[in-house]
């Protein structure tokens, strides 16, 4: 009966170890970008070897990866049961824009991989696109849902709409990034949003 518990054990530590690994590499590539970001500067940081970190993820593309992954999976968690329902959903994406100024790491690992990847050629290109095109289609239809319900403005566009307001999310980021004193970005992302709602947010 020692056995199964024993496993558990192993589990746990193993799960707490790639816990590790993905805040240092958090950290690292972040501040470094991916091509400037090493597994060797990983695995310093949680007093690993290389090889020990690639026991855990098969290569950087796949630990950074997994990184992002766990980004969204925080962010997911937070906007929770409130996807389904249409101005609920832009309400929760103001939440999590204030939330994100409690992560700079996170925010500036975005901003920094995402401008890196603008090129076909980098490893994390698809990602983007991809996360791109699910976050459009998140906002977007929130938009629709929230004007079927004569909840949004007349004139005002969905699709235009979503794009507008993620840019100037990624917009605000930057800025906040370069003076977090100076930048209230849920603030902005709010007083945006109540400008293209026919109801109050």
């Amino acid at each position: 009966m020692a056995a199964p518990s024993r496993a558990r054990g192993e589990y746990a530590k193993t799960a707490a170890r790639r816990q590790e690994i993905l805040n240092a590499a958090t950290d690292v590539f972040s501040t470094s970008g991916y091509h400037g970001g090493s597994l060797r500067d990983v695995a310093e940081r949680v007093g690993l070897s290389q090889a020990g970190v690639l026991h855990h993820f098969p290569s950087k593309t796949h630990l950074v990866e997994a990184v992002l992954a766990w980004r969204d999976e925080q962010s997911l968690e937070r906007i929770g049961d409130r996807l389904s329902a249409g101005l609920d959903r832009i309400r929760a994406l103001v939440d999590l824009v204030a939330h994100n100024q409690s992560t700079p790491e996170l925010v500036e690992l975005y901003a920094t991989l995402s401008a890196e990847a603008t090129s076909p050629e980098h490893p994390l290109h698809d990602y983007f696109v991809q996360r791109y095109a699910w976050v459009t289609g998140y906002v977007d239809n929130a938009f629709a849902d929230a004007a079927a319900t004569g909840q949004l403005r007349a004139g005002v566009d969905p699709p235009s709409a979503a794009r507008t307001l993620i840019a100037l999310m990624d917009g605000l980021q930057m800025q906040w990034l370069f003076d977090r004193s100076a930048v209230d970005m849920a603030a902005e992302v709010r007083s945006h949003v109540r400008s293209l709602l026919a109801v109050e947010l």
